[in-house]
């Protein structure tokens, strides 16, 4: 009884020590640079600390989803500029509008039951230049647009409304007629679009019903998306490319307790296309994401890398919850496109999707723009870890001399696979497997 005792006793200290050492291990990034403290601080805005309050209201804008009101509003975000900056507040009622522009030391706050509904006559929205599908390009503004608007926020209990249901119809019939029409030949603007902004934070609101994109964020620094429910249609009318969260040449995003279903990807990372995209001064990489605690209902992919997209480094997805995802972890390799994908963590996630990893060539709007020699693309260092997950197919890769992948972990995963349920090490170059639970069977 005293052995037993005293092995009890050094299980429980051993066992304390490493909870501790557990506990005081610092937070890093793939690569093993620290996470800065920036990632830990999600309060979200404070609209009283933003400077003087402008309710739409008091400028003769009323409650009314039949008629367009966007120089009435476009008027109060100017005057709030003029008079130094502030909060432009919308709120309880439905307000229709065209694309609005903020301005720098302005902010958007939407109250309950207040709606920022869209325009579905895309001449209410003015062709601009501005970044679309890894280009950079005259096409239609944003609902919603801040360029060079450091400190911008959205925030409040209200909803932007894209108002996307003609859009997607009219997109579905043109596909119809000239099936290899783009997305952009069906002329639709995004809901929200943020570019080359530092220090921005989106919370608490609901973004619903994009025409195209939902929340684009194209080269921007410091950028906070905080309890935002982003969702639109797969049934019964396919809401076509609406993407929850593009994310387009940036350093330094969190993505936290969000909700994302919409019928493309949740979280898509861009930056670019074609076979000098490397070298165009419009294009980035995107570097030190954060997507956590979050919820997925229906999407294409959770996490996909593409599929305009040239350098990712350092992109963390962890403690989400995903039902009905058709990839897990989706990486797009362009075969024109020179791409690199490293450092990437995927941990602590449960719940199911068609397919678990997804790594194929990706050839839509292939355009070698008169190139001949195809340029090679690398994907390493991807660790998926503490996974429970259902899924069809475990490990739904294509070898390909396009692209070499490398350095791939997968650690502690219990996996149930109804179709393919192999994987398949000699794709990979230095594949490590450890405690690997395939269909209740220990495989590594």
């Amino acid at each position: 009884m005293k052995q037993r005792n005293l092995k009890l006793v050094a299980f429980l200290v051993a066992f304390i020590f490493q909870s501790h050492l557990f506990a005081q291990q610092p937070d890093l990034f793939p690569d093993g640079t620290p996470v800065p403290d920036w990632f830990r601080q999600v309060e979200m805005v404070d609209i009283n600390t933003l400077g003087s309050q402008f309710r739409i209201t008091d400028y003769g804008i009323v409650n009314d989803s039949t008629i367009i009101q966007t120089e009435k509003i476009q008027a109060v975000i100017d005057r709030a500029y003029q008079v130094g900056g502030g909060v432009v507040i919308i709120p309880a009622g439905t307000y229709l509008s065209g694309s609005l522009f903020f301005k720098p030391n302005t902010h958007l706050h939407l109250e309950e039951n207040a709606v920022l509904k869209g325009s579905d006559d895309i001449t209410n929205f003015p062709i601009v230049n501005t970044r679309i599908e890894g280009q950079t390009l005259d096409y239609f503004a944003a609902l919603v647009n801040a360029d060079k608007v450091d400190g911008f926020t959205i925030s409040g209990k209200g909803t932007i409304d894209g108002n996307g249901e003609r859009y997607w119809k009219s997109f579905w019939l043109r596909r119809k007629v000239i099936p290899k029409c783009t997305n952009m030949d069906e002329l639709r603007p995004r809901l929200v679009y943020i570019s080359e902004s530092k220090d921005v934070q989106l919370s608490g609101v609901r973004l619903v019903n994009s025409p195209f994109w939902t929340t684009h964020i194209y080269k921007c620094e410091n950028i906070k998306l905080l309890g935002l429910h982003i969702s639109s249609p797969h049934e019964p009318v396919k809401a076509p490319s609406t993407d929850a969260i593009d994310i387009d040449g940036c350093t330094n995003v969190l993505v936290k307790n969000c909700y994302m279903s919409v019928n493309d990807d949740a979280v898509a990372l861009k930056g670019g296309k074609g076979p000098h995209a490397d070298k165009d001064e419009n294009n980035a990489g995107n570097q030190n994401i954060i997507i956590e605690d979050c919820v997925y209902g229906f999407c294409h992919g959770a996490l996909t890398f593409g599929s305009e997209s040239i350098y990712n480094r350092n992109i963390i997805l962890r403690r989400v919850q995903v039902d009905s995802a058709q990839r897990l972890l989706w990486l797009k390799m362009r075969p024109d496109t020179p791409q690199n994908y490293e450092y990437v963590l995927l941990e602590d996630i449960t719940g199911s999707a068609d397919n678990f990893l997804f790594i194929r060539p990706w050839t839509q709007f292939f355009d070698m723009k008169g190139e001949t020699e195809i340029p090679k693309s690398y994907s390493s260092h991807i660790t998926l870890r503490n996974i429970t997950f259902e899924c069809e197919n475990l490990f739904n890769v294509r070898n390909s001399d396009q692209y070499e992948l490398s350095d791939f972990t997968f650690e502690n995963l219990d996996i149930k696979a109804t179709k393919e349920a192999e994987i398949h090490t000699d794709y990979i170059t230095g594949f490590t497997l450890k405690n690997v639970t395939v269909n209740g069977e220990k495989k590594y």
